[in-house]
């Protein structure tokens, strides 16, 4: 019983929801750091609106402890957007930067945040993946959608032979092609996640249950990225941002 114990109190103990709060202030601010200044401006605004309220109508002490909770919650908000802002930035033009992306959508979507192919990452440091093209592999109701980063050639090559990988697994699957980048018809890192979600759905739960059985069969890619590049493993948690 003693050695349980033991064993029981040397696991790491999972932060609480103010730890959390403060592991994410403290990383968008190193990227944002006008973030305190804004949370400064959501609280205030917010006591300042409602005392405000509160003395035309007489109860301006009453109004005032109750703005405190909400100025609280109108600052809470605005680090979970700039936070989220300042996560995408960092990452923004990084290789793999769809691949954490992908993290932040919602449920009822498959995906994994490891490329299914990849061309020209054969390096074992990150200078080497530069120039590199990456296809990700995401199946929700509109279909399978296929997003590629990376030089023209290359990914476009990738996604050809993707493309002929699912049809032949998934046939009369919708398969639809989202290249990322900053250029013209590309889309950016940030409004991936919302383009995706956004996109007319076509199968039913079951039906992509089904479909997501059959990529299962075509298996993965692990290739030789350094384990230190964040973009193919980070994960944009919107959860972590609320402090939940």
């Amino acid at each position: 019983m003693a050695r349980k114990q033991q064993h029981d109190s040397d696991k790491p103990s999972k932060p609480g929801r103010f730890a959390q709060v403060r592991q994410v202030f403290t990383a968008a601010r190193q990227v944002d750091p006008t973030i305190p200044w804004w949370m400064l401006l959501a609280f205030l605004g917010v006591v300042v609106v409602a005392v405000g309220v509160g003395a035309l109508l007489g109860h301006w002490l009453y109004a005032l402890i109750l703005s405190l909770p909400l100025g609280l919650l109108a600052a809470t908000l605005v680090l979970s957007r700039r936070a989220e802002r300042a996560a995408y930035s960092s990452i923004e033009g990084q290789p793999g930067a769809a691949g954490a992306a992908l993290g932040s959508l919602r449920r009822g979507w498959f995906f994994d945040q490891q490329p299914v192919a990849v061309d020209g990452a054969r390096g074992a440091r990150p200078e080497d993946m530069a120039g590199a093209a990456f296809v990700y592999r995401a199946l929700g109701r509109p279909g399978i959608v296929l997003i590629a980063e990376g030089p023209e050639a290359r990914r476009s090559r990738l996604v050809t032979q993707e493309r002929r990988k699912v049809e032949r697994v998934a046939p009369g699957v919708p398969v639809t092609t989202v290249v990322v980048g900053d250029g013209e018809g590309q889309v950016t890192v940030r409004k991936l996640s919302n383009k995706l979600t956004r996109m007319k759905p076509v199968l039913t739960k079951e039906e992509v249950s089904a479909v997501n059985k059959r990529l299962k069969s075509l298996g993965g890619l692990r290739p030789p990225i350094p384990a230190g590049m964040d973009p193919l493993r980070a994960r944009v948690d919107r959860k972590a941002m609320r402090g939940r």
